[in-house]
């Protein structure tokens, strides 16, 4: 569609969106009262930023106070056809539920960015993920079959079948998540005596955490497993999925602008920021066409930066990389700092380095006291001293923050099937400072 008729369709979803908003959940009828807000006065895209953010605290709060799903939920349990979560730093579950319409919306901007990434009807895919709550299981098993290719849905904790699958049924397709890639290519040598090249994919789809967009990992990646490596973007209070990486490889496209309405701001003040090659900002989300759990302008905290030259692949749209989530930021020094580009650096050190790595912080983030504590994976291969003072370097000339480098040997830090986490808060630090 030409731009035109995409911002149209947008104005015209948009307020058919939020009178069903107004009429249907309660927190945005209170919300938007206390705001002194009025929806009915937004007459397209221009006007979103008369209506004020949701945040995810507040989705929680909602659906403690108003269970099952809370109180800006806007469809009936009997018109839920299936009920996703994600995991909440608070430990309770944050439920999503979907109607039938929503899961076959869910299931075509999936298929749209399953294609992106190269998956055709002929493709057998390993599918890595999560197939409980996960929003990553059953609505990408559907997003696949929709493209007619064939699903293999091994999920997690299941490397022994993944191999022995891969092997017996000519899998063509590894999806998974970044971290779950480079645990299998170190287990695939250690335990089943295979190279990871032998595994026979030709392409991993990872998602679900950063890191399938950080150059250096991604690229090693697809040298241990010869294969071409993509990422895909997604959030479970928004789409499993509504961006993904072409062959071009710069950066996701957006997929879905007949469903998800995106805005750019800056983090600290909220404010718009203009959709321009190589703006950077967190992204807000309004849903256009969701029945049971419409969001509207939901800060994801993904900070990413926007691209919008004209790409190989013929996409229209605007395409984003993410940097990291304003939550995980670490600010050294008056410095930001992303862990993903932390990882980056010390990716980028391989084979010296075995690309995992731990950043330990003595006090609750984001500010942290400088050196940057970071603990890495070392082969043994060359001068150890000479390595940990080009590392330092590097991320002193990179991210412009001084790091104190800890050189451990391979496998000290854990493996995780399922998301890794870099930054580990050090709870001897601080019972240390809370003694002093």
């Amino acid at each position: 569609m030409a731009p035109g008729e995409i911002a149209r369709m947008q104005d015209d979803r948009l307020r058919e969106q939020l009178a069903a908003v107004v009429a249907r959940s309660d927190f945005y009828r209170v919300k938007f009262a206390r705001h002194g807000s009025d929806p009915a006065a937004v007459r397209g895209v221009a006007d979103l930023p008369d209506l004020p953010f949701t945040e995810k605290q507040e989705l929680r709060e909602s659906q403690i106070a108003a269970p099952p799903l809370g109180s800006h939920a806007a469809a009936p349990m009997r018109s839920v056809v299936r009920v996703h979560a994600s995991s909440g730093t608070t430990g309770r579950p944050s439920y999503v539920g979907v109607t039938a319409a929503d899961a076959d919306a869910w299931a075509e901007v999936a298929a749209r960015v399953y294609f992106c990434e190269g998956m055709r009807p002929d493709d057998v895919v390993l599918h890595g993920f999560g197939l409980g709550f996960f929003v990553g299981g059953l609505p990408l098993a559907e997003a696949v079959q929709r493209l007619g290719a064939t699903f293999i849905p091994l999920g997690t904790g299941a490397t022994d079948r993944l191999v022995s699958a891969a092997d017996d049924l000519g899998a063509t397709i590894l999806s998974c998540t970044p971290s779950y890639a480079r645990y299998l290519a170190e287990q695939l040598p250690d335990k089943f005596g295979r190279d990871p090249r032998d595994l026979g994919v030709g392409r991993i789809l990872v998602g679900a955490e950063p890191g399938g967009g950080v150059p250096a990992v991604r690229d090693r990646i697809a040298a241990q497993f010869g294969a071409e490596v993509r990422e895909s973007v997604g959030n479970a209070d928004l789409f499993p999925m509504y961006a993904g990486t072409c062959d071009a490889q710069d950066g996701n496209h957006l997929l879905a602008p007949d469903h998800l309405l995106l805005e750019l701001i800056d983090p600290d003040s909220g404010a718009p920021i203009a959709w321009e090659d190589g703006a950077e900002g967190e992204l807000v989300a309004t849903h256009l066409q969701r029945e049971c759990v419409p969001l509207i302008r939901f800060r994801t905290r993904d900070r990413v930066v926007v691209a919008t030259s004209p790409c190989p692949c013929g996409r229209t749209g605007p395409r984003i990389r993410c940097v990291g989530r304003t939550d995980d930021l670490l600010i050294v020094n008056g410095v930001n700092v992303w862990p993903s580009a932390v990882s980056d650096v010390v990716a980028g050190f391989a084979p010296e380095t075995t690309g995992a790595l731990e950043i330990v912080i003595g006090t609750p983030p984001p500010k942290v006291d400088p050196p940057l504590r970071v603990r890495v994976e070392a082969t043994g291969a060359g001068d150890q001293d000479s390595l940990r003072a080009r590392l330092e370097a590097e991320i002193r000339a990179k991210l412009i923050a001084r790091a104190a480098i800890e050189l451990v040997p391979p496998g000290t830090l854990e493996r995780t099937e399922a998301k890794s986490k870099l930054v580990r808060l050090d709870a001897t630090t601080i019972a240390e400072g809370a003694g002093r």
